[in-house]
């Protein structure tokens, strides 16, 4: 298996995982920035690994597994330690909604592929629009000092809470399209 650049900046993102966890547990005032500035180096890549690969035709199997992968364990991770230093109900709550959502549409996508029918299942603008405001929350959310007079953690909750409502509904929007699949008798 031949690693093309794209995959190489996944894998990037996922090494980046324990990085951050690390980093987060530090003791040091700093590492609010240095968490949030490692997200959002991740963030990143997931960006540029994506231009890459369709600027360059550098797609491959293992790519298209990893990518979605990737994205989910970081975002999954990054929720996880905002929950673990802001520990309300809220903020559980809206954590779930997401990564609750992130696993029945992978199931959701892994199932269609099996019936032959993955092709409904595809990421929409909904989606996108969703992640890049979900990027946004955690980053502020990770960041949480004010800045500039401006409530950093105040404007990530309310952005997760806005990620959320988008998550559902575009898992509403994915489960809308599976449904004549998942109506068939198997």
């Amino acid at each position: 298996m031949t690693l093309t650049i794209p995959t190489l900046l996944t894998l990037f993102r996922i090494l980046l995982i324990p990085v951050l966890v690390v980093v987060f547990y530090l003791p040091y005032g700093w590492t609010n920035f240095a968490t949030a500035a490692i997200f959002v180096l991740g963030a990143s890549t997931d960006w540029l690994d994506g231009w890459i690969a369709r600027r360059y035709s550098m797609y491959s199997a293992f790519g298209a597994f990893l990518d979605p992968v990737a994205d989910k364990l970081t975002v999954a991770f990054a929720l996880l330690l905002v929950v673990e230093r802001h520990d309300t109900a809220w903020m559980a709550l809206l954590s779930a909604i997401i990564i609750g959502r992130e696993i029945t549409i992978s199931a959701l996508r892994e199932w269609m592929a099996q019936v032959g029918a993955h092709g409904l299942v595809k990421v929409a603008t909904l989606g996108k629009i969703k992640t890049i405001v979900q990027m946004v929350a955690i980053t502020c959310l990770l960041y949480e000092v004010d800045l500039l007079g401006l409530p950093i953690f105040l404007i990530g909750e309310w952005l997760l809470a806005v990620a959320a409502a988008l998550t559902l509904w575009s898992g509403w929007d994915y489960l809308r399209a599976a449904w004549p699949a998942m109506q068939q008798k198997g």
